[in-house]
């Protein structure tokens, strides 16, 4: 039996779950999410605990068993708490701002990236003296925010030589000692 699919979601005051045709709709103070589930997995609601359970121990019915728990756990918390991410900007000139859904990015290329965010997501830059930019993503849908999050991170990576690029905050990158100084 899977050890993650077994586990029973508890689900808090103020979240409402209903299940329709293989589609579990969760609604609550930050949002609303929805996600299709296989039909071979089956999802009770009793009280305020959702239980996921497999028909019998086929390869695929186990993957889908503890994945479908995950992502249903997901929702629920996404729903009533959200999550939080935070990319710090590190090199010299790199820049953030935020108009409403748009994000600028300034990072050392000869222009300016503009990237217009979803509306599930809330953007929020930081710019403060002596310190490196923050960008400030906040949504109820974790898989979201994760998606935003590494496409800001793909236009500049973190390199190892300098550490400069777009990085989470407290991610530690692994430095190189580039090349020796001749004789």
């Amino acid at each position: 039996m899977s050890r993650i699919g077994k586990l029973p979601i508890s689900v808090p005051a103020g979240v409402n779950v209903t299940v329709k045709d293989n589609v579990v709709t969760v609604k609550g103070p930050k949002g609303e999410l929805s996600q299709e589930i296989d039909s071979n997995i089956e999802v009770k609601i009793e009280g305020n605990e959702i239980t996921v359970t497999r028909p019998n121990d086929e390869k695929q019915n186990r993957a889908n068993h503890g994945l479908y728990r995950s992502l249903i756990q997901n929702m629920v918390t996404g729903v009533s708490e959200g999550y939080k991410k935070t990319l710090e900007l590190v090199g010299v000139g790199y820049r953030a701002s935020s108009q409403g859904q748009v994000l600028e990015l300034s990072l050392g290329y000869t222009h300016n990236i503009f990237l217009k965010l979803p509306n599930e997501v809330k953007v929020e830059a930081k710019m403060e003296r002596n310190q490196n930019p923050l960008i400030i993503l906040e949504s109820c849908d974790k898989q979201l925010v994760g998606q935003v999050c590494a496409k800001i991170r793909s236009f500049r990576k973190p390199e190892p030589y300098k550490g400069k690029g777009v990085r989470f905050q407290g991610e530690v990158v692994r430095r190189k000692a580039g090349k020796s100084a001749g004789k």
